[in-house]
């Protein structure tokens, strides 16, 4: 047997509300051995991210109270007892011997240091090199993390990479001091399919490489199988199943650990409500969404939107290099069209236009070829102005909820300022009632109208943007990456939602995710995106199962 690199013994992690203490970590015990994955499983809440700051001793020691011990292995053999602070008037175990990947790159990464720097400051900080032999380690860890140009990458800021890119950075900053342990929160949630396939082969390879132990964080159980030895399910800061990764897919003995992999949308067929808890599963096939699918004659109707060859260029413009970089079409002659009813699909990798035309779709970025037909009415390059004033008629769900509300304004008053600029109600108290509605129609209380966007979990703020969509009544709803960040169970929890609530208003609906399954699950037709165009487009099924071009087949190989 490998000897344990990191032990977790009797863990219990705890803060004082007024007069009582609520523990968020509960008497938690397991270890990692030399070279293996240990996922760590469950959902928002549930106390891995607070495990995995306890680790790196991030947590901040006047608010958490921590009992119990963490060892941890040095390359040297020596251990560190990091939960009772021996070593913290040294913090060189961090990146020396314990390296972490944070879920979001862009608010880890430093937005006004270069890539460079901001590898070679890891490595002065351990190992006091001189800059030459920092910067050629850095361009060396660059290349083995598979970026490419290197040379010119350490030169570029975070914000002029993509999100695929800078995970890299986050990867090649992590282990460029190759710790014994790597622990890796969420590192693909928010990726597209492809670019989470390559992120996770690249892992797996480095770490066969180095031979160190990674602890890996994560919500999809479709990853665990992919990425794990053994795996440790949490619930409300406690561990509700723990066993290898053979014997808990074969065999979960937990309720919980069930219900986590029944939610997942790969598992029903469009209409069927998705199974979210452990009563779900036992009624799963009398629960039925109240939600049919259109059969809509294609033929027989105008559709409610159209797009006729939409083209959006992007001007060029000088780098930071002083190099001028050429005009960038981000959409080509993308023809599409989305019936009254409908929920249409786009799926495709980050990059490929899918934002770009929904803004274009609503008014935020002028295209520069092609039209836009809206209920029966034709919009060019020149009457494109006109088409801004009907934001009525379509809204947007965007994918991080939080940061498309305004943290200072009121919940209800998030739904209710719409309906007042529009002048659908002239006084408030209407307006106020229509909006409690809204809000029990969401699934929220109406007793949350007077709290703020923070005091909300993230499924409820995901809820409340989507009770804001609805509030003018609009005939199309545009989902942009709408439920790509949530874990497994509130994004069934939100898509049993949209279907109920697309039964209930009839609106029609433009998905736009990266993930085919939940795609195939919600959609009545999809189009594949790839560099700009439609590369592919048809029903759910026939797509799923006889895709005609190579990147839709390389788009289904990817899903996990």
């Amino acid at each position: 047997m490998n000897a344990a690199v990191l032990i977790v013994e009797n863990l219990r992690i705890h803060v004082k509300e007024a007069n009582t203490i609520r523990y968020l970590i509960d008497d938690i015990s397991f270890h990692i051995d030399a070279g293996k994955t240990l996922a760590l499983v469950g959902e928002s809440g549930s106390g891995k991210s607070i495990t995995a700051r306890a680790i790196m001793h991030l947590l901040d020691d006047n608010i958490f109270q921590q009992e119990g011990n963490i060892l941890l292995r040095k390359k040297e053999g020596q251990i560190l007892k990091i939960s009772e602070g021996k070593s913290h008037t040294n913090y060189n175990f961090r990146g020396n011997d314990a390296g972490m990947i944070f879920q979001e790159p862009m608010t880890a990464l430093n937005p006004v240091m270069r890539i460079g720097d901001q590898i070679t400051e890891t490595l002065h900080t351990h190992y006091k090199l001189k800059s030459s032999v920092a910067k050629a380690k850095a361009i060396d860890w660059i290349q083995k993390v598979q970026l490419p140009d290197p040379e010119n990458i350490i030169y570029r800021y975070p914000h002029q990479l993509s999100g695929g890119q800078k995970q890299r950075v986050m990867m090649a900053m992590a282990m460029c001091c190759e710790p014994a342990l790597l622990i890796a929160d969420e590192p693909t949630t928010a990726l597209d399919t492809t670019t989470q396939k390559e992120i996770l082969s690249l892992l797996k390879d480095l770490q066969s490489k180095t031979g160190m132990s990674l602890l890996f964080i994560t919500h999809d159980l479709g990853i665990v199988k992919e990425m794990a030895d053994d795996v440790v399910v949490m619930q409300k800061g406690k561990i509700v199943e723990y066993n290898d990764k053979y014997k808990l897919f074969e065999d979960p003995i937990h309720p919980y650990t069930k219900a986590l992999m029944q939610c997942r949308s790969i598992h029903y067929v469009k209409g069927k409500r998705i199974a979210v808890d452990e009563i779900d599963i036992k009624e799963t096939n009398t629960l039925i969404a109240n939600v049919k699918d259109t059969n809509i004659d294609l033929s027989a109707s105008e559709p409610l939107l159209k797009t006729d060859k939409l083209s959006v260029m992007y001007s060029g413009k000088r780098s930071f290099l002083g190099k001028s970089t050429k005009d960038y079409e981000a959409l080509k002659e993308v023809s599409l069209q989305i019936y009254k009813g409908e929920t249409v699909g786009l799926v495709g990798e980050s990059g490929c236009g899918k934002t770009t035309l929904s803004r274009a779709l609503l008014g935020l970025t002028p295209f520069t070829k092609g039209e836009i037909h809206l209920l029966g009415k034709r919009y060019n390059k020149k009457t494109y102005p006109l088409f801004k004033e009907r934001f009525k008629e379509i809204q947007v769900v965007f994918q991080d909820p939080y940061a498309s509300l305004n943290p200072r304004i009121k919940i209800g008053e998030v739904i209710e300022e719409p309906l007042m600029i529009h002048k659908r109600f002239s006084k408030r108290k209407v307006a106020r009632e229509y909006v409690t509605d809204l809000l029990e129609k969401v699934q929220l209380k109406s007793d949350l109208y007077k709290r703020y966007p923070h005091q909300l979990s993230g499924g409820q703020r995901q809820r409340l943007v989507i009770a804001r969509a609805l509030a003018m009544q609009p005939d199309l709803i545009i989902w942009d990456e709408s439920v790509s960040a949530l874990d497994v169970r509130i994004q069934a929890q939100i898509l049993n939602l949209l279907n109920d609530l697309k039964a209930q208003f009839r609106f029609s609906s433009l998905f736009i995710s990266h993930d085919l399954s939940v795609i195939k699950y919600i959609s009545d037709r999809v189009y594949v995106m790839q560099q700009g165009s439609i590369v592919e487009s048809g029903i759910p099924e026939e797509i799923w199962h006889d895709p005609k071009h190579p990147y839709t087949r390389r788009l289904l190989e990817a899903v996990l």
